[in-house]
């Protein structure tokens, strides 16, 4: 009786093992699927919107960057790929053990079923049993062995509800291991699609480079040019950010020559409430797609060249509205000579900048609501492309808006 009861215990644990187990990767697998599948929907958008104008004049240098983008959410993708069918694989041999663990069960299961059966055939007469209960010493024993035999029905009954189940378990992990072979060779057949399309990007690009390179005087040329906007562009939104600092400080009496705004109990608030949603705040457009990020990087063309990027660009579809990420107060309008305009928002003590808009919604002093549209975003005339340049400021400090916006 012992023997059994700790078989039991043993066999409780290891289904509640396999149970857990299967689990965790389970919801493994379903976080890397939603992140390829995000990362094939990344991939199709750079296309749709970043390489729909590609043969415009003036547009190569953009076409270097999208490049450069497309092959490293390709990367990425295949990274995923990768470790989704390690996963994968992972399963099918925790599979193919617990199917052979089932089996084991199920023989042991069956042979005490035959020996159950025997012997209830070898006592299944109706004088058998009776006979049994008669000869019983006193009413007590009678009532003790009445009691065994209805236990004996019970556990027979059981024993054959086990088989069934365990033949069901074994039947349905088959299936699955059916299943996750197919899904391996699937996502093999894509990790190997998705190689042959990164070496032609790769290809394209070293093509690409090579046409630049025999009008490298034009080229960088327009390179310094990008350079001298992107510095123009952030000199004016840091001048403007302190001014609305020195400007809201002079009103509550406070230092006009500090750094940071002094807030108000309401303005905490909405600080503390935007701080709290880090991470998850919404894209400043509907839909599209991070053409360039956050800081420092390399030029493609030329690598002892730094660029810094203060925000991040996105790239969207001509006729989009940028929208705000949150509610607060239009604090200035941007207007850079030779360029576009832009808005500012203030939450608190943390600023919203949406630059490169042609028709502007709002104006200063407005509250907006989250999602308000706030203008529509520029398309440049030469090579078509729409693309809104966003930044996020807290204080006169900048942030890494890809650490705030959800999936950035």
């Amino acid at each position: 009786m012992k023997g059994k009861i700790s078989y039991f215990i043993y066999c409780l644990l290891v289904t509640l093992f396999i149970s857990t187990t299967s689990y965790a990767q389970t919801s493994e697998q379903k976080v890397l699927e939603a992140k390829r599948e995000r990362l094939q929907k990344e991939i199709k958008e750079i296309n749709r919107l970043l390489f729909a104008e590609r043969k415009e004049k003036g547009s190569v240098l953009d076409q270097m960057e999208a490049l450069d983008n497309k092959i490293n959410v390709r990367q990425e993708l295949i990274r995923v790929t990768n470790q989704q069918s390690n996963l994968l694989n992972r399963q099918i041999n925790v599979n193919i053990r617990n199917i052979s663990k089932l089996r084991e069960d199920l023989k042991i299961l069956k042979d005490d079923y035959a020996n159950l059966i025997q012997k209830t055939y070898q006592n299944k007469s109706q004088s058998n049993r009776l006979m049994f209960l008669l000869s019983a010493e006193n009413f007590f024993q009678a009532f003790k062995r009445l009691q065994y035999m209805q236990q004996y029905a019970k556990h027979r009954k059981k024993q054959g509800e086990g088989i069934v189940k365990k033949t069901e378990e074994l039947t349905q992990l088959n299936q699955d291991l059916v299943r996750q072979r197919k899904e391996k060779e699937q996502l093999l057949v894509e990790n190997q699609r998705a190689k042959a399309e990164l070496s032609k990007e790769i290809e394209s690009q070293k093509s690409l480079l090579t046409s630049i390179k025999q009008n490298e005087a034009k080229y960088s040329t327009a390179i310094a040019n990008k350079q001298a906007e992107a510095r123009k562009i952030d000199r004016e939104i840091e001048r403007l950010i302190k001014s609305a600092i020195a400007s809201s400080n002079k009103s509550s009496g406070k230092s006009t020559s500090s750094a940071t705004f002094a807030l108000t109990p309401e303005a905490k608030l909405l600080a503390n409430n935007f701080s709290s949603n880090k991470g998850r705040l919404i894209w400043p457009v509907e839909k599209g797609v991070k053409s360039q990020g956050y800081g420092v990087y390399a030029d493609k063309l030329y690598p002892g060249i730094k660029h810094r990027n203060n925000g991040v660009t996105i790239t969207t579809d001509k006729g989009s509205k940028a929208r705000a990420i949150f509610e607060g107060e239009v604090i200035a309008i941007l207007s850079v000579p030779g360029g576009s305009k832009g808005v500012q928002i203030k939450h608190g003590n943390y600023i919203s900048t949406y630059y490169n808009l042609s028709n502007l919604y709002v104006k200063k002093g407005d509250r907006v609501a989250v999602k308000e549209v706030l203008g529509e975003i520029n398309t440049n005339r030469f090579d078509g492309t729409t693309k809104l340049k966003f930044y996020l400021y807290k204080d006169s400090n900048r942030l890494n808006p890809e650490d705030w916006i959800y999936q950035l």
